[in-house]
Formats: structure tokens, C-alpha cells, sequence
């Protein structure tokens, strides 16, 4: 017989007339659970579209609860799917590991699917887990933007994303990896005429100077001017390129003035190659995190990528 609480947890008492939901309708509802949507959970059961949407609502039915909201796009888990996907993900994680999905001594592991910004990926990211490529771990890597990228996880495409932001809900797993503080930059040349006038006029002293920029909506330098200068920026972007590495060749080059996270121009600002505008004593900072779906990796080289991300992020 089950009893249900409205403002509770599922609760089922044992009996011929109200089975416990079967093995397999848990392990669509977690599949379905992490990736999003009903048509990723298939691809990665190796089931069809409709054999999981009947198991799910086979699942609503046992349990007396809806576990999904369906979206234009994909589900959204209810809080009773975020209480029974708690209680359910490390078990049959566990199960998974004992039923003999652990790889053979002679067998070479899957290639670990890792995405993340381009510019942290090949300054930081990459450079810490050459390493690991003598040791036999193969790696796949893609660059792009989180909110994609970060989709793209949920479906089971990447095994480990690097976020700038916190994906939203519980459908993901993200632990923070570093901070990055924002600068305000430019050549030499420029930064001699700039920073009387800028610590006078404040920046407007910048609205006659190129601004040099990764995308047409400015987010970084926005955000700048926002938390430190307490304003709307309201100058265009001269040069627009879609790598901050590219940013940061051209405003080196002298192209005009740019804001860009430190640790990608720490070399420059040692060597004089490029000077700090504004040292402000609060600077904008954002945290960047690692993410992964939840539960145990099926791949183990997936774990050893993601420990040595995390224990090198501490420095960076």
C-alpha cells in the first residue's frame, strides 16, 4: 500500500499489490535524471526515445508522484525526482561497478571527454595533464562556451566540463577550481597617456581609446566597468576576436586597451608587454568550476583527469 505526503518524501510499504519500482525503471529514471531529457537517457541506455518514456511514466504510476516536468527542451526534475535520485544514485552506481563494468586488464580505458574555455584549457589545463597522456590516458578535448558546453554534459557527451559559472539545479555535479581576478590593460604606449587622465576623469579618460574584445556584447569589460566603476559601459568594441589569447596579442601589439583575466597575462604584465590602467583594492573576480554528471565514473581515467585538474587548480 502506498501512502503519500504531499510535502514529503515517497514512502512505499511492501506488498504483492505495490511492487518497489524494478532495477531497470530506476536506472532510466537516473539516466533521464542526469542527462535532461528523455532522448539523451536513450542514447546512453542504448534504448529508443519511447521505451523510456513508457518506463517513466511506469515509474510515476508506482510511485503515485510526477518525477519530471516536461519542457519545451528536455525535463526538469520535480523535488520529489531530486529526493528519490539522492537515495537511489549511489547504490545503483555501486551495482553498476559489481556488475562488471570495470575495464579489463588488457583493455585500454575509453578517451576521457573533457570541454572548457579555450584560452584556460590550453594555458593550464593542458599542460598539467601531459603527464598523464606517457601514462596511457587518452583525451578528447573541446573548447567552447559554458551554457553549450555544459548542455552537452548533461546529454552524456563530455565526461568533465570547466564552467564559469555554477550549472543551476542538482542534475550536476560542479566543484570550484579557481579563482580569476580581472584586469584592466593595455601596450605601454597607451598606458603612459591613459592613467593620469583615467585616475582624474575616471573612465571616460577610455572613450576615445580602442576597446579590443572576445564578443560584440563586451561581457567581461561590462562587467568590469559594473563592479568597478559603479557605471554602464557605453564605448563599442573596435576589435572583436573570439580568443582571449588573440585579445591579448592585439591590445600587446598596441590595438587599444582590453580587460583580461590575470592569469592569462601574467607573463606580459611581468615582462612590461602590457601595463595595468586601474588597480582597484576590490577587482572583479569569477570562479571557475569543474563539472561532471553525478555517481561513480564508469572510466576510472575520468577520475585520475579530474583529481589532477582539481590539486593544479589550487596554484592557478
Amino acid at each position: 500500500m502506498r501512502h503519500k505526503d504531499p510535502d514529503g518524501p515517497i514512502r512505499v510499504r511492501q506488498s504483492a499489490a505495490a511492487p518497489s519500482p524494478d532495477l531497470n525503471l530506476l536506472r532510466t529514471f537516473l539516466a533521464v535524471y542526469r542527462s535532461g531529457s528523455f532522448t539523451a537517457a536513450a542514447g546512453l541506455l542504448g534504448l529508443s526515445q519511447p521505451t523510456v518514456t513508457t518506463q517513466i511514466r511506469a515509474l510515476e504510476r508506482q510511485t503515485g508522484r510526477e518525477l519530471f516536468q516536461r519542457l519545451p527542451r528536455g525535463v526538469a526534475p520535480t523535488p520529489v525526482a531530486h529526493d528519490l535520485a539522492a537515495r537511489v544514485a549511489a547504490p545503483l552506481d555501486a551495482l553498476a561497478a559489481v556488475a562488471g563494468h570495470d575495464i579489463a586488464p588488457d583493455e585500454p580505458a575509453a578517451p576521457v571527454h573533457l570541454a572548457g574555455p579555450a584560452e584556460l584549457l590550453c594555458t593550464r589545463v593542458l599542460p598539467t595533464l601531459a603527464p598523464l597522456a606517457a601514462d596511457g590516458v587518452r583525451l578528447r578535448v573541446t573548447m567552447g562556451l559554458t551554457d553549450p558546453l555544459l548542455e552537452e554534459l548533461r546529454s552524456g557527451r563530455y565526461d568533465l566540463v570547466i564552467a564559469t559559472v555554477r550549472p543551476r539545479g542538482r542534475a550536476l555535479a560542479a566543484v570550484p577550481l579557481m579563482d580569476e581576478e580581472f584586469v584592466l590593460v593595455a601596450a605601454p604606449a597607451w598606458a603612459d597617456r591613459l592613467r593620469e587622465r583615467l585616475a582624474a576623469d575616471g573612465p571616460a579618460a577610455l572613450h576615445a581609446v580602442p576597446l579590443v574584445t572576445y564578443a560584440e556584447d563586451l561581457p567581461i569589460a561590462r562587467r568590469y566597468w559594473r563592479h568597478v566603476f559603479g557605471t554602464r559601459l557605453s564605448c563599442p568594441a573596435a576589435v572583436t576576436v573570439p580568443d582571449l589569447r588573440g585579445v591579448l596579442a592585439a591590445v600587446a601589439a598596441g590595438a587599444g586597451f582590453t580587460v583580461l583575466p590575470r592569469f592569462l597575462c601574467q607573463d606580459e604584465l611581468a615582462s612590461g608587454a602590457l601595463v595595468p590602467l586601474h588597480e582597484p583594492d576590490d577587482p572583479p573576480i569569477n570562479t571557475g568550476y569543474l563539472v561532471q554528471r553525478p555517481g561513480r565514473p564508469d572510466n576510472p581515467d575520468v577520475t585520475r583527469v579530474r583529481d589532477l585538474i582539481l590539486e593544479a587548480g589550487r596554484t592557478w
